[in-house]
């Protein structure tokens, strides 16, 4: 089982992408095939390259601009053949030099896994952040289990089903393209599991460091709802978030954004509605998190 990983870069980290691609390369019967993207930018010349006598390959691909995340993983995709597919953030890197052959394992032995989702910890506090564990109740990091949504950029997908289900939502940018693909495949009867002995460092940061982080979370949102879920559960899951996002977020500039980009998403097509079938959202209210939350 051949495993690829897509590593998606705007070119302004060069020594976090070196250290990304070496935890890839230096992976123990790994052999990996590693994809970086430059989104919208040259790929800037890697310090490292595989070790003599391995198998493992390097390819770098330019985009002429910035397709935003989800785009930009499904053209790696596009350019990898392994059976499955690692996403790594190139500020990020492997935790040790065992995770592929634990991925493969994996893989192999159970046909209708199709994602995995990493533990996701802080280098230097050695903490999780709640929002990196998918699940409504976090509790212990350490503690695998099944899940209904996954950290994009700290997975394993296997790359029959992502094809199947057609990828990542390209129209999406930045935030929920991963819940889109998610519950696709939920519908499609495959598994999405949270492992915790896959761990991925990454240091600790804010989700709302991007600038337009409030005004995409609350388009995309509606455009998931718009394409997944069945009319009644579409009110029920935007009227939660609303609810939420007001209690959350008090800043006027914030509140702002978010319902800008909420107006957005209703005044914008979502792209192809293929909602889900009402027992793959009785399978997710089982699995500890309905389409509502």
């Amino acid at each position: 089982m051949k495993i690829s990983c897509v590593i998606l870069t705007m070119g302004n980290r060069i020594p976090e992408l070196d250290r990304a691609v070496e935890s890839a390369l230096t992976q123990v019967d790994g052999d990996i095939e590693v994809v970086v993207v430059g989104n919208g930018v040259e790929v800037p010349p890697l310090s490292v390259e595989p070790q003599p006598g391995s198998s493992a390959t390097v390819k770098t691909v330019r985009l002429a601009y910035n397709v935003g995340i989800p785009e930009g993983r499904n053209r790696g995709v596009q350019e990898c053949s392994g059976d499955v597919v690692l996403f790594l953030d190139d500020d990020g890197w492997y935790a040790n030099d065992k995770v592929a052959a634990h991925i493969r394992e994996r893989f192999a032995a159970e046909p209708d896994l199709a994602v995995i989702s990493f533990r996701v910890m802080d280098p230097d506090a050695g903490v999780v952040q709640r929002r990196h564990v998918p699940r409504l109740r976090a509790g212990d990091p350490e503690r695998s289990s099944p899940v209904t949504t996954f950290l994009g950029g700290a997975c394993a997908i296997r790359r029959s089903a992502f094809l199947q289900v057609g990828g990542l939502p390209e129209k999406f940018f930045y935030a929920h393209e991963e819940t889109d693909l998610a519950w696709r495949l939920l519908g499609e009867g495959y598994r999405i599991e949270y492992d915790a002995e896959t761990v991925m460092f990454h240091p600790l940061v804010l989700p709302t460091r991007h600038a337009d982080f409030y005004r995409l979370n609350a388009r995309n949102r509606v455009w998931l709802a718009r394409r997944n879920l069945p009319w009644p559960l579409v009110l029920a899951y935007l009227g939660n978030w609303m609810l939420l996002t007001v209690l959350r977020d008090r800043s006027p500039f914030a509140l702002r954004a978010w319902f800008r980009g909420f107006a957005e998403g209703w005044r914008e097509p979502a792209g192809e509605r293929r909602p889900m079938a009402w027992r793959t959202a009785w399978h997710m209210l089982k699995l500890g998190r309905p389409p509502i939350v």
